[in-house]
């Protein structure tokens, strides 16, 4: 049986995943959620909420979205954006601290960076992406709805991260099927 509400809303260990996520990104700002407005009150009041066009465009369409947001004309523009799902309920601070430094790597050039899992496939949904590269490869591809991350990011040069190394369970665990929430919440008890 399937769990009701956006699967943003479903809760491991009791938070929300899309809570658990923005936590990883704490420090971060601005801070945007690409998904239905019906998460807005979730939110923490800062965070930004839009909505890909066509709305359930896809990944790449919602990456496209999330970056076109306007932002507040006062502090500095950030060069670096994190790309992440939001069903990542494991995502740490430390894990996208060194996605981010991998992506700002001075010594390669790299348009940025992607986590990869123990079998080395890149996950795509968990990345950081140099802003001007990530705009110009939307620019390129054109059609974003029905895109997927792989067809968008797999153009760009990127830095392969094993955050498995970073934390346990790894961070790039994610909850597609209802066997997967269990599994983590399974995992977070096992935590406690």
């Amino acid at each position: 049986m399937a769990r009701p509400g956006p699967k943003p809303a479903l809760a491991v260990g009791g938070v929300p995943m899309v809570l658990r996520v923005l936590g990883a990104v704490e420090a971060a700002r601005p801070r945007v959620v690409v998904g239905p407005d019906t998460l807005a009150g979730l939110l923490p009041p800062d965070v930004i909420v839009t909505m890909e066009s066509p709305p359930a465009g896809g990944p790449a369409a919602a990456a496209a979205a999330g970056l076109a947001v306007r932002l507040p004309d006062h502090g500095p523009r950030p060069d670096i954006v994190v790309l992440l799902a939001a069903d990542l309920p494991f995502l740490t601070a430390d894990a996208v601290d060194t996605l981010v430094a991998a992506a700002r790597d001075g010594g390669r050039p790299v348009d940025g960076a992607v986590a990869v899992d123990g079998d080395g496939r890149e996950q795509w949904l968990c990345g950081a992406w140099s802003v001007a590269a990530l705009r110009a490869r939307i620019s390129q591809v054109g059609e974003l709805s029905g895109t997927s991350l792989r067809a968008l990011l797999g153009g760009l040069t990127a830095t392969h991260v094993r955050l498995a190394d970073v934390a346990q369970p790894t961070p790039t665990f994610d909850c597609d099927t209802v066997d997967d929430l269990n599994r983590a919440e399974e995992m977070t008890h096992g935590r406690a």
